[in-house]
């Protein structure tokens, strides 16, 4: 499966921690992960991958070792927290976060951390996710959209 695994993904100091396979070793995968900064590229390690250089053969693993990198090579946590409230659609990661009384959103496909979103503001958190699922896949509109929290 070659997709980031934003389901498994965890919020902390700042970054979002987004576990992915590595590669297959001997039929044991091999876990690596790519940080999100709240920054965006102000951020010191906004979409690199696995700057630690350490890999894992379980993601609860490779989420401790990017922990532990972060607690090494960063200072305080941002203070924004815009990964507390996302969501994973059709194995996309969708952020809503909110400024000034409007909402806004960034989308990531399941395999690349472009953001793709459309510069779009929305009136409220709902309004936002129902424009964003009949985007993605208007024709499965009764699937749920999973929420993730950290």
């Amino acid at each position: 499966m070659d997709r980031l695994f934003y389901e498994k993904s965890v919020s902390y100091k700042g970054y979002l921690i987004i576990p992915k396979v590595f590669q297959m070793l001997h039929g044991d995968v091999i876990y690596s992960y790519t940080l999100l900064s709240e920054l965006g590229h102000k951020g010191t390690f906004h979409k690199l991958e696995n700057p630690a250089g350490i890999y894992s053969v379980s993601i609860s693993g490779i989420i401790d070792v990017a922990k532990q990198h972060l607690d090494d090579n960063t200072e305080a946590p941002n203070s924004l927290d815009i990964f507390k409230c996302r969501y994973i659609y059709r194995h996309n990661l969708i952020i809503i976060y909110q400024a000034a009384g409007k909402y806004y959103y960034d989308h990531y496909k399941p395999d690349s951390l472009s953001n793709v979103a459309a510069p779009k503001i929305f009136t409220s958190e709902q309004d936002c996710i129902n424009w964003i699922k009949q985007g993605l896949d208007s024709s499965h509109t009764d699937q749920e959209v999973e929420k993730i929290s950290s």
